[in-house]
């Protein structure tokens, strides 16, 4: 069997590696392409950055696979808490890893659209612009159902590292706060119909707690795995190999 100690460090590199694959194709990709109210603008970034864009829709995919090892990290690391929640807590992230993969064939349908010479007969400048538009906001959304989950695998992570006694109790305060957060900014998005004001509001309850909390949690798993060995090892006499 893999030691505590290893488990723990390769639940903080999985994490690490999410955080820089999810921000630079988020973020500094995939945000950037995106000019707000003009599809054309839009359509033209990711049909002239193509390259550019395949690199970000890798860097999600690499987010979900490491995503899956994560779940399957942080089961065995809280585990010894408790069985079940701790697999609840798994299953609620794996969910969400699988919604997500599924929004990335919106990303694909784009690349398709965009390079496809029969579409591009079929369609004229404004259909391809709408129809690119459109695939753009089926991965949103699709996403977001996926983050309703995400949100409610914070909440169990979080309440499950407050009763864990070897990792630090306000990390799981960041990550439950994080979960309300998540899960506000989801159903917001579904029953405001002018999310648009809030939405600053709404980043900033789901960014500041979940960074935060997420990030320490990392770097706590990536440089305190033997501490945390030793204590879970005393609260839930895990054997090491």
């Amino acid at each position: 069997m893999q030691s505590f100690k290893t488990i723990s460090r390769f639940a903080g590199f999985g994490y690490l590696v999410i955080f820089i694959t999810g921000i630079v194709s988020n973020f500094a990709i995939l945000e950037n392409m995106i000019v707000p109210g003009d599809a054309a603008a839009t359509s033209a970034n990711i049909i002239n950055q193509e390259s550019l864009f395949r690199t970000g829709m890798l860097g999600f995919v690499i987010m979900v696979i490491f995503d899956l090892f994560l779940t399957w990290a942080l089961y065995l690391l809280l585990k010894p808490v408790s069985r079940d929640l701790s697999l609840l807590s798994a299953w609620m992230r794996l969910v969400n890893v699988s919604i997500f993969a599924v929004a990335l064939f919106h990303l694909f349908s784009i690349l398709n659209i965009s390079n496809n010479a029969a579409y591009l007969d079929m369609f004229d400048p404004q259909q391809l612009h709408a129809q690119i538009m459109l695939s753009l906001d089926d991965f949103n959304n699709t996403w977001l159902i996926g983050l309703i989950f995400f949100g409610l695998h914070l909440g169990v992570l979080g309440y499950l590292i407050v009763k864990s006694g070897y990792i630090p109790k306000f990390i799981g305060v960041l990550l439950f706060l994080a979960s309300v957060g998540y899960l506000a900014d989801s159903f917001a998005h579904i029953l405001l119909s002018d999310y648009e004001k809030y939405k600053d509001l709404f980043s900033m309850i789901v960014i500041v707690p979940g960074v935060i909390g997420e990030l320490s949690l990392t770097f706590w798993l990536l440089f305190n795995a033997g501490k945390l060995s030793e204590k879970a090892k005393a609260i839930g006499n895990i054997q090491e190999s």
